[in-house]
């Protein structure tokens, strides 16, 4: 099963940073993966307190940035990009990173219906809604040393410069770009595979030294 989602991953879609306002959807289409998000221009992100992730409070969405990529869940699955506005690329539920997992319910700005009556301040009930065998396979998730949470990445600010239509269709100009700005490279594992998956590599760039405390400043 996890071979197939996988795969999934591998395939390139295009999304169309063409409307004025976030509109979310599910669709499958060839040759890649789209949900149907529209980010029209790079958006302002907040880091979530405490957590080495940001989330983006001006969009109704459940969009987030952790590791180097921006993460999207919708309809009950998580998808992952490299680029602000896609294309997207569906990640196994068993794959998620924790971090991802442990995102307080306060900060998805357009929870599912079962969320509801969840602690705002705690995360999801994943193990609840997945399942036992999500729940056996993935213990411990919710269990970790606050005061040891890693910083977060670097955000992708190079990206702000492309927008409507500059905003790289082709997945070889989307790698240069990366290659030539951003030289994060990600911890987890599960991030790291999907780097591999796509044939990815980073370079030096323009976020080269830059700190968390840099990041706050600049996108509040």
């Amino acid at each position: 099963m996890r071979t197939l989602i996988f795969a999934l991953c591998t395939l390139v879609g295009a999304a169309i940073p063409a409307a004025a306002q976030v509109s979310i959807g599910i669709g499958i289409s060839s040759p890649g993966v789209s949900i149907g998000i529209n980010v029209p221009v790079y958006p302002r992100f907040v880091r979530v307190p405490g957590y080495p992730v940001y989330y983006a409070p001006g969009l109704n969405a459940n969009y987030f940035f952790y590791d180097g990529m921006y993460w999207a869940f919708q309809s009950d699955r998580w998808y992952v990009s490299s680029w602000y506005n896609g294309p997207w690329g569906l990640m196994d539920p068993y794959s998620v990173p924790p971090y991802i997992l442990r995102i307080p319910v306060r900060y998805y700005r357009d929870p599912p219906r079962y969320f509801h009556g969840w602690h705002r301040d705690a995360p999801p009930h994943w193990g609840e809604h997945w399942g036992r065998d999500w729940d056996q396979r993935r213990r411990g998730w919710d269990r970790w040393d606050r005061r040891a949470a890693p910083p977060p990445a670097p955000l992708p600010r190079y990206q702000r410069k492309y927008s409507g239509e500059r905003y790289p269709g082709a997945e070889d100009r989307r790698r240069e770009l990366e290659s030539r700005n951003y030289r994060y490279q990600p911890r987890e594992p599960e991030v790291r595979q999907h780097y591999e998956e796509r044939g990815r590599g980073r370079g030096q760039g323009d976020d080269r030294g830059r700190g968390q405390g840099d990041d706050r400043r600049r996108d509040r």
